[in-house]
């Protein structure tokens, strides 16, 4: 929910195109290059011509009976909007948390009725009607808690996580005079009001904060300098206008088309020109590619002595688009990382497990007992007694720069949801995640201090669909504060899915299409092997950094200054927040390491424990010159998966912190 904005948006549902009805296909590439608008489903903006008034219309009757009712995705999609996400399982009653994707919470949340969920159902995208019982919101957690009619236990419950909320289009809430969903201004003609010349298409709308931002895509120019391109081939840069009325006088909703009355100078800001001549561009791009071949021999000769010549196939079928796009897939695969988890299918070992290691005090002895209420905004000494000394120590380390922040973003939806890498140009910048990472260095200081923020290295680990939206995000707001040369952007780490039945004594990489490897996040354990990927953790300690601090998820933020005091005053090389209440350690965590434990993990990152997760997904084959659709009924391979916890066996139970944390 945007405090501050003004601006609903009402989020249009994108679909596949629907599937074949036969064996056998004629495949394409994927979308490499499409762009998408992700935007909140109820979030509104509006010119401030006038304060915003509470009327809002309610929803019509919905009906009181559950269906079962299920249907692809890509048939009749059109009638829905996203309303939130369904994040994590709350309690033993069946009850899920879920992500508000939308301004009007309560009667999208706590109004019985009938929802939608659009869910991955055997590797295909299905739309479900449900029944909302009743909602309620979650204090302090920027959540909501929803029953679901027939969804009873903690098992039936997890099947729902990761699927998305929808409602229907047509119970929209009408907007006062002034406001506008953000659909509605997606793809509208951008027009200088005093010479009615079009110089762009609005492409998204980002809430900074302040104001509400029209990212506009400006039309290419000739040599003449005059525009040569209509509305639907705009593909020049990408610039920000923000949608006051000032700049944005008019708007005309019929029309399709919005004025401005830019400041000099406002739509040339952050639109790059390479002043480098076209023969230099030329040597450059030859450099690169010829770089590029060096990794493909490489990688292909490592898959090679894994005894998975399979992917090469799709060298010989397709368009240059497409093999061009294979040939990036192959070189982005982590073949030692791969190894290494092959190798843990056959260990027969237990899933490691931080609360049978982390229980009782004999144990761990450097425990401590904190309150969630002491967490920020409470920072007096008065109300946080002793442990006030804990959040000075840390302020200190952070504002002498002996902290490097790591965020973990990516929330590893795609276990639940199949992860489209034909979004990798993604432009939204109203998911989730870019929300939650705005709202978390926008409206206040819980990460890092304001004034500290130059002085401390920033890591954000987030899918690769993500990662341009990220950029954008920090370079359109003077990166927060931070220093540019001390932010890094990480791909999460990601491994192919193999079959899980032995071909040839071998387990067999999936390919999803014959230009794409079947690939899933290894969890929050692909953290170290990022860290330890080209000197990572060396670097940050050349840099004096000291400690890292990893987090992900909203809750575990607030707390983890306490945390790193805590490290600090016992000298120990790990410190773990633990919530009483939770039930899925995986959802989030927060951890502190000291850098001497850091380099330790990320040089013996072949220990890395791997476990194999057997489940069904949909692939293509090579069937007598022919691609085949197969689309299995049961588990037919296996997802790798590492959790971050299990690096605490390489330090000594003494030399671990654990913070327990009421509610």
């Amino acid at each position: 929910m945007q405090k501050a904005s003004l601006l609903c948006s009402s989020n249009p549902i994108s679909s596949p195109p629907p599937p074949s009805l036969y064996t056998c296909r004629t495949l394409t590439a994927p979308f490499r290059n499409r762009l998408t608008y992700s935007l909140s489903a109820s979030s509104r903006l509006r010119l401030p011509l006038s304060r915003l008034h509470g009327d809002r219309h309610g929803l019509s009757p919905l009906h009181s009976t559950a269906t079962e009712e299920m249907r692809e995705a890509s048939k009749d999609v059109s009638g829905f909007v996203e309303i939130g996400f369904l994040s994590s399982v709350h309690g033993l009653q069946g009850e899920i948390c879920v992500k508000p994707n939308t301004d009007f919470p309560e009667l999208r949340f706590c109004k019985a009725g009938r929802r939608w969920l659009r869910q991955q159902v055997s590797g295909k995208e299905t739309i479900k009607e449900v029944e909302l019982v009743e909602g309620r919101e979650h204090p302090g957690q920027k959540s909501w808690i929803l029953s679901f009619n027939g969804i009873e236990t903690v098992d039936q419950a997890r099947q729902l996580v990761g699927s998305t909320l929808l409602a229907e289009e047509e119970d929209r809430p009408q907007l006062e005079e002034g406001e506008f969903y953000t659909r509605d201004l997606i793809g509208m003609r951008v027009i200088l009001k005093e010479t009615s010349q079009v110089v762009g298409t609005v492409v998204n709308v980002f809430n900074s904060g302040a104001s509400d931002l029209l990212q506009v895509m400006l039309k290419s120019c000739d040599g003449s300098g005059e525009s040569n391109l209509t509305e639907a081939g705009d593909s020049g840069p990408l610039v920000w206008i923000p949608f006051v009325e000032e700049i944005v006088p008019n708007v005309d909703l019929i029309r399709r088309e919005m004025q401005i009355i830019p400041p000099k100078g406002l739509l040339e800001l952050n639109v790059r020109s390479d002043q480098r001549s076209k023969k230099e561009r030329r040597q450059l791009e030859w450099k690169e590619r010829k770089k590029f071949q060096k990794r493909l021999i490489a990688a292909k000769k490592k898959l090679c002595e894994m005894e998975q010549q399979h992917i090469f196939h799709g060298f010989r079928f397709g368009e240059k688009s497409q093999t061009s796009f294979l040939a990036e897939q192959i070189v982005r695969v982590n073949s030692k990382l791969l190894q290494q988890a092959l190798q843990n299918i056959e260990i027969a070992s237990k899933r490691w497990s931080i609360s049978e290691s982390l229980s009782g005090n004999k144990l761990v002895r450097n425990r401590l007992r904190i309150s969630e209420k002491c967490f920020p905004p409470c920072t007096s000494e008065e109300k946080l007694g002793a442990n006030f000394p804990l959040q000075e120590k840390a302020l200190h380390l952070v504002s002498k720069g002996k902290v490097a922040v790591v965020l973990d973003m990516s929330n590893h939806r795609s276990q639940e949801k199949e992860h489209d890498p034909g979004l990798a140009f993604s432009m939204s910048m109203e998911n989730s995640e870019t929300s939650f990472l705005q709202t978390l260095l926008c409206g206040d200081e819980r990460l890092v201090k304001v004034e500290y923020r130059l002085s401390v290295p920033l890591v954000l680990i987030c899918p690769a669909d993500e990662i341009n939206s990220m950029e954008k995000l920090f370079s359109s707001n003077n990166y927060f504060g931070f220093d540019p040369e001390k932010i890094w952007f990480l791909e999460e780490e990601r491994l192919p899915v193999v079959s899980s039945l032995l071909e040839q004594k071998r387990h067999k990489i999936l390919m999803k299409s014959p230009w794409e490897i079947l690939q899933s996040p290894v969890g929050s354990g692909g953290v170290i092997s990022l860290l330890s990927s080209n000197n990572f953790a060396e670097n940050l300690a050349q840099m004096g950094v000291e400690y890292i601090q990893l987090s992900r998820g909203e809750r575990y933020i607030d707390g983890i200054s306490f945390l790193l005091g805590f490290v600090n005053a016992k000298e120990s090389d790990v410190g773990i927040q633990i919530f009483e209440d939770s039930e899925d350690m995986e959802e989030g965590f927060g951890m502190i390491f000291s850098m001497d434990i850091m380099k330790k993990l990320t040089r013996q990152i072949n220990k890395l424990q791997f476990y194999a997760i057997a489940r069904p997904n949909s692939h293509v084959e090579l069937v007598d010159k022919k691609w085949v659709d197969v689309n299995p009924s049961s588990p037919n391979s296996y997802e790798f998966y590492s959790t971050i916890f299990s690096c605490l066996n390489a330090s000594s139970l003494d030399k671990i912190c654990v913070m327990e944390i009421t509610v």
